[in-house]
């Protein structure tokens, strides 16, 4: 057990220190130049060339500036490849602001309805505290945006184009979660009083107006319908007047999100379980969001298959870890932090997962793959930061990293082998809305 820190045990800790013969040259260097620097492997561009196997084309990317909306840019990002090589269009771009909209409007009402079911549960229980925490916030699943596509269609970005609230998204959150927060507050105690389900509703409805109004101050409304105008690759011009988001959706892609998986390694529970986290569903009678848990090497598998089938992978991943934004690599050994200092830092990704380390922070989309001797070596990532990072936007990732910190890849259900696809049939496992998957 840890005791007091006497002069004697201080005087112990710069004895030894002084000891270190490295120290006053490492000293400068760190201070002088910072511990990522310092530890930088200046060698880790030999092992991240841009060259792949597997390259599907995919053009710009596109461009989330400052927001949370990875989850929509990224499956956004899947539909627009598939537009764009049935269509002959390169550089198609959908209406993120669109989903957005709807976002909001929906994580409000499924907010107020938590809020009703968790009434009688103290202000301070963990869940109800996670529900106050930031409701306004921007960030979500691969299913929340799935519900949002199918509920409501998808429009060119340039039907409704983004606004300087949708690229910086800080001062909207400030004011919803605030009127959420004051909102819940209220619903809480008409609970508490007694209140019927038709006051409950009525005042819910007119909350959910303000909710619509402020969205709509901040982003525009959605169109109803829009013209569908563009020139294809060959120049060729085509126009389909009056379309709904709906039918544009229905009638242009041929995706449906039903067949898709969230496939996820998260070793800190049991593998080979289906798992969901209704907690954070945005929509009531929407998508649930539902993680199938397996090996890593099934992971890597089925991603591999479907870019193989040519078709790009929203994934979930913590970007932030051994990251150099600006030359856009990603590698497990690009920082030596630990071994700069002589300690042994390494966390298991279960350990990193288990003490909160670890945690998916960012989602982005697959484009390629290198494979040498039938194993993937490094992958091609599309980021939606804009071209300002990596090669055009681009990032290229080791499998080292993308063993240790990418937890989902969302890919067809056609690629799981039977007794994967047999476990999607079962019961999900709930998991608490504070799992370092959320």
């Amino acid at each position: 057990m840890a005791t007091e820190l006497t002069k004697a045990a201080l005087t112990a800790l710069r004895t030894k220190q002084a000891e270190d013969q490295l120290a006053p040259v490492l000293t400068r260097a760190i201070t002088k130049n910072g511990i990522k620097a310092t530890s930088y492997d200046n060698q880790a561009a030999s092992r991240l060339d841009r060259t792949f196997s597997i390259d599907l084309p995919t053009g710009k990317v596109s461009n989330q500036k400052h927001s949370g909306r990875c989850w929509e840019f990224s499956l956004l990002n899947t539909l627009r490849h598939k537009f764009a090589t049935k269509y002959h269009v390169k550089d198609f771009e959908l209406s993120q602001n669109y989903l957005f909209f709807w976002d909001k409007i929906e994580r409000a009402n499924m907010f107020y309805r938590n809020v009703e079911q968790t009434a009688r549960q103290p202000i301070n229980d963990r869940l109800v505290q996670f529900l106050f925490d930031n409701p306004g916030e921007d960030g979500g699943q691969w299913a929340m945006a799935a519900s949002l596509v199918q509920k409501y269609g998808v429009i060119p970005a340039s039907a409704m184009p983004e606004t300087f609230n949708t690229t910086n998204t800080s001062d909207f959150q400030e004011v919803m979660s605030r009127k959420l927060r004051k909102d819940g507050l209220k619903l809480r105690q008409l609970v508490m009083d007694g209140a019927d389900e038709a006051e409950l509703q009525s005042l819910e409805k007119s909350m959910l107006q303000e909710v619509y109004r402020i969205a709509v101050y901040s982003f525009g409304e959605p169109p109803m319908t829009f013209d569908l105008e563009y020139r294809d690759d060959d120049k060729n011009y085509h126009r389909e007047a009056g379309l709904t988001p709906q039918d544009f959706y229905q009638n242009y892609f041929d995706t449906d999100l039903d067949d898709y998986v969230v496939v996820t390694n998260s070793p800190d529970k049991p593998l080979n379980q289906l798992y969901s986290l209704p907690d954070e569903d945005n929509v009531i009678g929407g998508k649930p969001i539902e993680f199938l848990n397996v090996d890593m090497g099934v992971l890597t598998d089925v991603a591999v298959q479907q870019l193989k089938s040519g078709e790009t992978i929203w994934f979930g991943n913590d970007v932030l870890r051994q990251m150099d934004r600006k030359a856009g690599y990603l590698d497990a050994h690009l920082y030596e932090s630990a071994k700069l200092f002589g300690i042994n830092g390494h966390l298991t990704k279960a350990q990193r997962l288990q003490t909160g380390e670890g945690e998916v922070s960012h989602a982005m989309t697959l484009t390629g793959v290198d494979i040498v001797d039938d194993t993937p070596t490094k992958w091609k990532v599309e980021n939606s930061w804009g071209e300002a990072n990596g090669d055009k936007g681009y990032f290229v990732m080791t499998q080292d990293w993308f063993d240790e910190y990418v937890y989902e890849v969302v890919v067809h259900k056609q690629f799981l082998a039977p007794e994967f696809q047999a476990l999607l049939k079962e019961p999900a496992r709930r998991l608490p809305a504070w799992d370092p998957l959320h």
